[in-house]
């Protein structure tokens, strides 16, 4: 029989079993006061086709979801697997977040990261605590996808590719 640890013994148990599952990437991003601001998730899923919803847990503890969340419209990129450099730009708690980060703006305001595999032009739907984090969904307006672009997949608290078989 399998000894299990109970998951208060040690967080870093729980974040390892965590990293035995892979996940994409995306950014969420808008524009505020005409700048871009934004952050990554790797907790994005689908939630429902009617009406179109998705979700992303944010940390309670995260200073950029406070001024993503009053912005009419956010940007959610998924991004591709050249974008591992771009995803650590957004990553960082302080410093030029965009910095060498190709990006556009859609007019509703809406910031959205060059070559990712989709764009999802979304909305704040509800957010529920959940824990240390908010499980956030937004509501699909208008999207676009490529989806014979390579994900970036994070697994294992590392970045990984995806291979052909």
């Amino acid at each position: 029989m399998i000894e299990m640890e109970p998951v208060n013994a040690d967080v870093r148990l729980l974040k390892q079993a965590f990293g035995c599952f892979p996940s994409g990437v995306t950014a969420i991003c808008g524009l505020s006061d005409g700048e871009p601001v934004g952050m990554v998730a790797s907790s994005f899923t689908s939630v429902s086709i009617r009406p179109p919803l998705v979700s992303v847990c944010m940390q309670d503890t995260s200073e950029t979801w406070p001024r993503l969340r009053g912005l009419a419209r956010l940007g959610l990129s998924v991004l591709a697997e050249e974008h591992e450099e771009a995803c650590r730009r957004l990553s960082r708690k302080d410093g030029d977040r965009f910095g060498g980060v190709s990006w556009e703006a859609e007019r509703e305001g809406g910031v959205f990261l060059s070559g990712a595999s989709a764009w999802l032009d979304c909305s704040l739907y509800a957010e529920h605590p959940a824990g240390d984090h908010s499980i956030v969904l937004l509501e699909i307006h208008q999207l676009w996808s490529e989806p014979g672009r390579p994900p970036l997949v994070f697994h294992g608290s590392r970045f990984r590719r995806l291979m052909s078989v």
